[in-house]
């Protein structure tokens, strides 16, 4: 637990130890411990070195603690100006690299790593270094699986990082959405789905991107890494513009007004629904039987006042139930129709005479 202010686990226990029957001489550390003389004289160096006991003026001396919430903070404190200083070394040869990388030769810029176990140690590799974002588009085969990489993402996000998935509906229909995605969503990650995903793809902030060597493989053996270059951007532009169209994933623990009038089951219920998987798969998912799906899905039709899947989805859509998805961030604005004068000048269209001032205005 203290390894991070340099304790191993024997000066952690004799710290307790401390902690826990002060004060205590050498002999009785000892005795109660049952360490060598030397290996206990080392630790209680140790620990007077870093603030973390003090020692008593008798013969023998004793030794009492000093106040954990106290010297534990300071050691904490430089370990964290050491780690501010780390990283803001990191940043300087980041930018000596991105001066470097950019007078690289052309088949510099993209690296080829082959190798299953050579793959799996970059992917992970790659994500724990990401400073701000990861990008990824879900599809299979997977060079790592999924439940390894879940730990991962749990501590990139409770460290800030953020997370936009991308879920191709066919790799979704064979995950667990409930036990993988789900928990997920709930730690942060922004999740959305496609019908199909053209490519399997991880970007890491702006600086690197990783994508299967081959179109469509059986399974991943290679990987092509992307350095900053113009397809590094185009990879990050097909990215974005995916995502512009997709679908959210819904959770069922929303907290929209609409989701509010749903249980727990109709709301997973509509949001695989809306992913788009098909009645048998989203059977699986909440683990019916195909009969019980149907039922379920002629009960949730009929709260909605309609009578068809169509209608439903409408309803969904007209209560906040299924958020709409971005809009195209370069979608031009509507603009009045204009005609050409004589002059060749752009005038606008000449208004009808409801749409004239004083005609119809209410």
């Amino acid at each position: 637990m203290l390894e991070i202010v340099g304790l191993d686990s024997t000066a952690q226990t004799v710290y307790e130890l401390v902690i826990d029957n002060p004060p205590a001489s050498f002999d009785e550390i000892c005795r109660r411990l049952e360490i060598d003389d030397a290996c206990l004289r080392k630790v209680l160096e140790k620990l007077l070195s870093l603030g973390l006991l003090k020692s008593t003026a008798s013969v023998p001396p004793k030794f009492t603690a000093t106040a954990p919430d106290v010297a534990l903070e300071v050691l904490l404190l430089e370990q964290q100006e050491q780690i501010k200083r780390a990283r803001l070394y990191v940043e300087q040869l980041a930018g000596r690299y991105i001066r470097t990388a950019a007078g690289r030769e052309p088949a510099e810029l993209v690296e080829v790593v082959s190798g299953q176990q050579a793959v799996a140690q970059l992917v992970e590799q790659i994500v724990r270094s990401t400073s701000n974002e990861i990008r990824f588009i879900d599809k299979h085969p997977y060079a790592v699986a999924p439940a390894v990489l879940a730990p991962v993402e749990a501590e990139m996000l409770r460290r800030g990082i953020a997370y936009r998935a991308l879920y191709d509906i066919a790799g979704l229909a064979t995950r667990s959405v409930q036990a993988e995605i789900e928990p997920a969503i709930a730690m942060g990650e922004e999740a959305r789905v496609i019908p199909e995903a053209p490519l399997k793809l991880i970007l890491s902030d702006r600086r690197l991107a990783l994508l299967p060597l081959q179109s469509n493989p059986t399974m991943i053996d290679s990987v092509v890494a992307v350095h900053p270059s113009a397809m590094l951007d185009a990879l990050s532009a097909l990215f974005e513009a995916l995502w512009r169209t997709a679908l959210p994933i819904l959770s069922p623990t929303a907290t929209s007004a609409g989701a509010r009038s749903l249980t727990p089951e109709d709301a997973r219920l509509i949001a695989l629904l809306t992913a788009g998987l098909p009645d048998q798969a989203v059977a699986r998912q909440l683990g019916l039987s195909y009969r019980t799906f149907q039922r379920r899905l002629g009960a949730l039709i009929e709260h909605l006042g309609v009578r068809t899947r169509f209608q439903a989805g409408l309803q969904a859509a007209f209560r906040g139930l299924v958020p709409a998805p971005s809009p195209p961030a370069d979608q031009p604005e509507a603009q009045a129709p204009r005609e050409s004068g004589a002059d060749g000048e752009q005038r606008p269209a000449p208004r009808t005479p409801d749409e004239r001032p004083g005609r119809g205005a209410s």
